[in-house]
C-alpha cells in the first residue's frame, strides 16, 4: 500500500541541493539516495521522482536500487528503530524469543512504526557482531547476549527519553 504524500517545496529544495552536490551525477544514485534518506528518515515515491527528474534517469531506476537494498526504506522509521539481528548465532541464541518480546512490548509486528512515531521494528539477517548473539540494534547502538527479561529495559530506556535528541 502506497500513500502519495506531498512534499513542502522547502524539502524539494533540499533534495535538489543534495543531487546538485554530487553534480546531477547519475552515477553518484546510491549516494544521492543515502543523502536523502538521512535527511527525510525515509524515501518517499515523491522524493525518488524528484531524484529521478534531477539526475535525468527514469523513477523506475530509482525505485529499483531502493527497493533492492535493504538499507533504504520507503516506510517511515520511528525515532528510534529497533532491528533484531535474526542471523544464525542470533537465532540458536533466542532472537526469535527476543523479537517476540518487542513484538508484545511495542504492539508491532516487523516492519511496522508505532502511531506515536517512537518506535519502529525491524529484523535483520546479519549485523556482523555474532561473538555478542543475540543482537539488538536500537538506532546505532548495539545491544548484544540479550535475554527475553531484557527487552522490557531496553523499551523503558527509550520510553523516557521520548523525542529527545
Amino acid at each position: 500500500m502506497s500513500v502519495k504524500i506531498q512534499i513542502s517545496q522547502k524539502t524539494r529544495t533540499k533534495i535538489e541541493e543534495i543531487c546538485k552536490s554530487f553534480n546531477n551525477n547519475s552515477g553518484e544514485l546510491i549516494n544521492v539516495l543515502h543523502k536523502t534518506q538521512d535527511y527525510l528518515g525515509y524515501l518517499p515515491a515523491e522524493a525518488q521522482e524528484v531524484i529521478a527528474q534531477e539526475l535525468h534517469i527514469p523513477t523506475a531506476k530509482v525505485y529499483g536500487v531502493v527497493s533492492f537494498y535493504s538499507f533504504f526504506t520507503m516506510i517511515p522509521k520511528g525515532r528510534y528503530p529497533i532491528s533484531i539481528c535474526m542471523g544464525t548465532a542470533c537465532y540458536v541464541r533466542g532472537a526469535e524469543r527476543i523479537l517476540d518480546e518487542f513484538k508484545h512490548l511495542l504492539g508491532l509486528n516487523v516492519g511496522e512504526t508505532g502511531t506515536d512515531g517512537l518506535f519502529s521494528l525491524a529484523s535483520l539477517r546479519c549485523v556482523g557482531a555474532c561473538g555478542l548473539a543475540p543482537v539488538v540494534l536500537v538506532g546505532e547502538k548495539v545491544y548484544g547476549r540479550l535475554a527475553s527479561d531484557d527487552v522490557k529495559n531496553i523499551v523503558e530506556e527509550y520510553k523516557n527519553l521520548g523525542f529527545a535528541v
